[in-house]
């Protein structure tokens, strides 16, 4: 095996894939990254049997081949390296002769045989979506997604195709968030599939273009196709709540807030709570929105924003990191706070089918 590769190329190859390598593993290969050498291009593949990411670099290929590499190494001495392109040679004990410019180095490689095949699986719908919009949607609401494993289906995203319509849920049973949007195409019919967070969070940093990218879901995998890589990833088996019964059908106010300044004044005020279970208090009253926050260790602290709002005075409360969140992520100058009462789930929405419902916290 024996091939030449542009060194920049390479490493941003090497960047693309590298992320789901980790740093212990039962398996040594899974520690390695697979090269497949074939017909000018070069096929770069790692995997920790959860999630398999793809790409492809240009390259000039004198003898085809495969072998594994270990994919940190190589990607530090990649990243080191100060020629233009990289000359690798294979032997065909997996020793991996490295050069460029005036370095020369030999990794220790692993057979290819022993690098996990790709499952195969059949694809029941398609959705086709700009990188950019799907990028955008997941930024959107993967912060709302559970950490807690004892209901496994919370620690996903669900994709959601309706008719015309993709939606992305997160929920950790405090919060929802929520963003729609109408993509390029819809193959198949409606279904439902909820995946991992860190396979949404690793296609949201591969993406990087607005080409239209293709989404192929199956039973218990699904893949995402993009112009730079190919990521396929088990998805979480289960029944997504039915999120839709969380949004209430109707509310009695709706105040618009600028968004920067809400969340530049959640932050400030927030300095002087000293725990998680801490809350700041919203009062809206005169054309205000106050906001109030104390604690026994550390003070209390105001600030207000300049809103339209008359009426009878109410007050409410948060937890703040929870409602800083949608704030940093909702794509919009200003956001529309949708209440009810103190007690039942306020709504905010931001750019064109975003949503986030919240739980007021009850003071004691």
């Amino acid at each position: 095996m024996k091939f030449t590769v542009n060194r920049e190329k390479l490493q941003k190859a090497l960047q693309r894939v590298g992320s789901i390598i980790g740093s212990r593993s039962m398996l040594p290969v899974l520690g390695n990254v697979m090269i497949q050498a074939e017909e000018g291009v070069l096929t770069l593949t790692t995997t920790d049997l959860e999630i398999r990411i793809s790409t492809k670099v240009d390259a000039v290929v004198e003898e085809a081949g495969v072998t594994t590499a270990p994919a940190r190494k190589l990607a530090s001495l990649v990243g080191c390296f100060v020629g233009t392109d990289v000359v690798f040679e294979v032997d065909d004990k997996d020793h991996i002769k490295i050069k460029c410019g005036t370095s020369h180095f030999t990794l220790l490689g692993l057979p290819a045989a022993d690098f996990p095949a790709a499952v195969e699986f059949e694809a029941q719908r398609e959705i086709k979506i700009k990188e950019s919009d799907f990028k955008r949607m997941i930024g959107s609401i993967s912060y709302a997604v559970s950490a807690d494993d004892s209901r496994k289906v919370l620690t996903g995203v669900l994709l959601s195709a309706r008719e015309s319509t993709v939606t992305l849920v997160a929920t950790d049973g405090k919060r929802l968030a929520m963003q729609e949007k109408t993509p390029e195409a819809i193959e198949g019919g409606d279904g439902d599939a909820i995946i991992p967070l860190k396979a949404a969070s690793e296609a949201r940093r591969l993406l990087e273009g607005d080409a239209v990218m293709t989404i192929r879901l199956g039973d218990k995998q699904c893949t995402f196709v993009a112009g730079g890589f190919e990521l396929t990833t088990k998805l979480i088996e289960g029944t997504y709540p039915n999120y839709r019964q969380v949004v209430p059908a109707s509310f009695a106010r709706t105040v618009e807030v600028p968004t920067s300044v809400f969340l530049a004044k959640i932050e400030t005020v927030s300095l002087v709570l000293s725990d998680s279970s801490s809350y700041i208090i919203l009062r809206f009253e005169n054309n205000q929105l106050n906001l109030q926050a104390s604690s026994a260790e550390v003070g209390e602290g105001s600030d207000m924003v300049e809103i339209a709002f008359e009426g009878e005075p109410f007050e409410v409360s948060f937890n703040p990191a929870y409602l800083a969140d949608p704030l940093r992520n909702a794509d919009a100058d200003k956001v529309r706070m949708k209440i009810n009462d103190p007690l039942n789930p306020v709504a905010i929405e931001g750019s064109e089918g975003f949503l986030y419902v919240i739980m007021p916290i009850r003071k004691k």
